[in-house]
């Protein structure tokens, strides 16, 4: 009987662009897995995690880029889910280790975390070990100096992409909110923030800890303008704390 020895998934979250900012436990695993996979679009060659982690990526790495589509159709994103997750299986099962690059950190709002469940699903004696990086908002509140959140105040982390009807709902159970993806509602995000008394103490960062990075301390002006694809927006309600 044939015993099937896998190798190792490692999930490596590279962080928001700052190649400094990669944990040294994800930078000593990329430098010995078999095979280096990040995802791209569909429509290019391009991607941003392995552009991120090429100053830590040896010269001769087995480096494969999974294409992603950008598209809301749910059989079309699983069926893509599944077949990344099949080709990542196939090197398992040669005994590979290989690690997946993914933005951000590994398990938030990633695209590791939707292949993951499929490798565990179908290879569900693989090992996996999943190492955790650095989220864009925790380093867009660094480069503000601004506590995401204190004592006993909640935080909610949002997508922006549909707008601001989710900071409508649970205005009145949040004290700090974190609008990811803040590019495409924008307008909306900004006036949900003028309703629930929080768009004073709002800030957008766009880029964060990349060349082009910008701070829009006035978020108002994202209505007359088209924020970039890596726009977030940290916001906080007035709570009158005393100052120090």
């Amino acid at each position: 009987m044939n015993t099937l020895h896998y190798g190792t998934l490692y999930g490596i979250g590279v962080g928001p662009g700052d190649p400094d900012l990669i944990p040294l436990k994800s930078v000593k695993i990329i430098n010995r897995v078999d095979v280096v996979f990040a995802a791209s679009s569909t429509k290019n060659a391009h991607s941003q995690a392995v552009t991120i982690a090429a100053p830590h990526i040896p010269e001769n790495s087995d480096v494969r880029l999974l294409p992603f589509p950008m598209t809301k159709d749910q059989a079309e994103k699983k069926a893509c889910w599944q077949a990344h997750a099949r080709t990542i299986i196939t090197e398992l099962e040669k005994g590979h280790d290989v690690a997946f690059l993914t933005l951000g950190d590994s398990l938030t709002y990633a695209t590791y975390g939707y292949v993951l469940k499929y490798v565990l699903a179908l290879a569900p004696d693989a090992p996996v070990v999943t190492v955790p990086g650095i989220t864009a908002y925790q380093a867009a509140a660094a480069r503000v100096n601004r506590p995401l959140v204190e004592g006993e105040e909640s935080l909610l982390v949002l997508s922006g992409v549909e707008g601001g009807h989710r900071l409508r709902q649970l205005s009145e159970i949040v004290d700090n909110v974190v609008f990811m993806k803040a590019y495409r509602n924008a307008g909306d995000i900004t006036d949900a923030l003028e309703e629930k008394h929080m768009l004073e103490n709002s800030v957008a960062v766009a880029n964060c800890c990349l060349a082009n990075e910008e701070v829009i301390e006035d978020i108002q002006t994202l209505k007359q303008r088209k924020p970039g694809y890596w726009t977030l927006i940290l916001a906080k309600k007035n709570n009158n704390h005393e100052a120090i």
